[in-house]
C-alpha cells in the first residue's frame, strides 16, 4: 500500500511543498500534525530562524519543536547554550501547547494574588509561565508548538518568535 503525502495549503511567500513530508517509509504514513505541514523540514526551518536570531542577539539557545501529542519532532542546542535549557525549551514548548496560548501570557495571571496563582506547578511543575513558548496553528487547527531558552525573556520570545513566523509564513 503506498501513501500520498497529504497535500497542504501553500502558506504566504512559501512554495506549496516548502513543508512537504519526506515519506521515507510510506507504509506508516503521516501525522496528523504532518500531514498539517509540521514535517521534519518544518521543524528544521523554524530551529534554522531560531538559531539565526539568536546569533543576532549573540545568545546560544535551545529550541524544541513538539507535534500536537507533545511528541518531540526536533530539539537543537547551540553550543554555549546552558544545560537548563534544555528542560526549559521543552517544557514552554509542552505549556504553550496544552495552554494553546504563548508563555508570554501567563505571568499577569499567575502573580500571587490571582486566580491562578500557583499555575507553575501544574503537570507535576513542567508549566513554564514566563516568555519563550508559542503554539503553532495551520488553518486554525492546533498541530504543535515551539519552546526556546536561552535569553531573558524578552530574548526569547523575540527569538521564539522568528520560529513561529517561519512556520506561518507571517500569517
Amino acid at each position: 500500500m503506498t501513501v500520498e503525502p497529504a497535500a497542504s495549503a501553500p502558506v504566504s511567500g512559501m512554495d506549496a511543498d516548502a513543508f512537504a513530508i519526506d515519506n521515507v517509509d510510506s507504509w506508516r504514513g503521516p501525522t496528523a500534525s504532518q500531514a498539517a505541514g509540521l514535517t521534519l523540514a518544518a521543524a528544521r526551518r523554524i530551529a534554522a530562524a531560531v538559531q539565526a536570531e539568536a546569533r543576532s542577539m549573540a545568545v546560544a539557545m535551545s529550541c524544541a519543536v513538539v507535534d500536537s501529542g507533545d511528541q518531540l519532532m526536533l530539539f537543537e542546542r547551540m553550543d554555549g547554550a546552558d544545560l537548563v535549557g534544555i528542560t526549559l525549551a521543552r517544557d514552554k514548548a509542552f505549556t504553550a501547547l496544552v495552554n494553546r496560548m504563548p508563555t508570554a501570557d501567563l505571568p499577569p495571571i499567575t502573580q500571587p494574588g490571582t486566580e491562578f496563582f500557583g499555575y507553575h506547578t501544574v503537570a507535576a511543575g513542567r508549566t513554564i509561565i514566563f516568555a519563550g513558548g508559542l503554539p503553532l496553528e495551520r488553518d486554525g487547527v492546533l498541530v504543535g508548538a515551539v519552546g526556546v531558552s536561552g535569553g531573558d525573556s524578552a530574548q526569547d520570545q523575540r527569538a521564539v518568535e522568528a520560529g513561529r513566523l517561519a512556520f506561518t509564513g507571517g500569517d
